[in-house]
């Protein structure tokens, strides 16, 4: 039998008069968790913590902005001349990947704003934002989505038949996905703020940008194989799940987004030079 653990008691958490849904009090604790964690990283590098509570509110509206635009654009054979639908968020459809896209945007045009180079800043929201990610992810888990190909592992994920594809239909245990990217994720903060502190005490030379190049490396990674295993993925030609036996698009992303921290490391550590502030501001 299934482990209980892993079986989802439902989208909604009801509290007397009042129904509230899983996913908005997770990514409601993220917020706030990964903002005391922000504000604290940027005071030890002598960053105002009031920035990073001035640019909470643009960050966040440029990530729902950036993961929804991501996700309609990708599966728009399925909303193409719904305008209505393409805005209706809470029928569920953002992506990860826009998520990082609208916020990086929106950091971009805060720091051009605020006068304030925008590698530092980013380099203490990132391990936030990984943080963030590892508790958004359970959302998943209570709404039923996001899981992988059919296991009978230990830890394997009961989901209700509503939930399931049409060709698993039989099957009734999948891969906890977001389990797996969501530990992922606290291995890939544990990994930043060891870094962090490591440069803070003078053991690492932590040059401006170099946190964001690491996190952009590391959480990909992890997001490469754990694509893999999902039924849901966004294909870029081909029809899901499997999207014609080719990389899915968070693959071909997750593959870009390491060459650019690649490439970012070794400008930094190879060319020792300066990483371009897109923001046009000077360190």
């Amino acid at each position: 039998m299934p482990l209980a653990l892993f079986m989802s008691p439902g989208p909604q958490l009801q509290l007397g008069p009042f129904t509230l849904r899983w996913y908005g009090v997770l990514i409601a604790t993220a917020v706030v968790v990964g903002l005391t964690l922000a504000r604290r990283l940027a005071r030890r590098r002598s960053i105002d913590p009031d920035l990073v509570s001035d640019l909470l509110p643009f960050l966040v509206l440029g990530a729902i902005i950036g993961a929804r635009i991501y996700y309609v654009l990708l599966e728009w054979r399925q909303y193409r001349g719904q305008w209505g639908e393409m805005l209706a968020i809470w029928h569920g459809g953002i992506a990860i990947h826009g998520a990082l896209i609208g916020g990086s945007l929106a950091t971009i045009l805060f720091c051009r704003w605020r006068r304030q180079p925008f590698w530092p800043l980013l380099d203490v929201l990132l391990p936030a934002v990984a943080l963030g990610q590892a508790i958004g992810r359970w959302g998943n888990f209570f709404n039923s989505e996001a899981f992988g190909l059919p296991t009978t592992l230990p830890w394997r994920l009961t989901i209700p038949p509503a939930n399931r594809p049409p060709q698993f239909l039989e099957q009734a245990t999948f891969h906890p996905t977001f389990l797996y990217e969501s530990l992922w994720n606290l291995g890939v903060c544990a990994l930043l703020l060891l870094l962090f502190r490591q440069a803070s005490r003078g053991r690492l030379d932590l040059r401006p940008g170099a946190l964001s190049c690491v996190y952009l490396i590391a959480y990909s990674c992890g997001r490469v194989w754990i694509e893999a295993l999902r039924l849901d993925p966004l294909c870029l030609f081909a029809q899901p799940p499997f999207c014609g036996g080719g990389l899915r698009m968070a693959q071909l992303v997750s593959l870009l987004l390491i060459l650019v921290g690649s490439l970012g490391l070794w400008w930094l550590y190879g060319r020792r030079r300066v990483l371009p502030d897109p923001a046009g501001v000077s360190s």
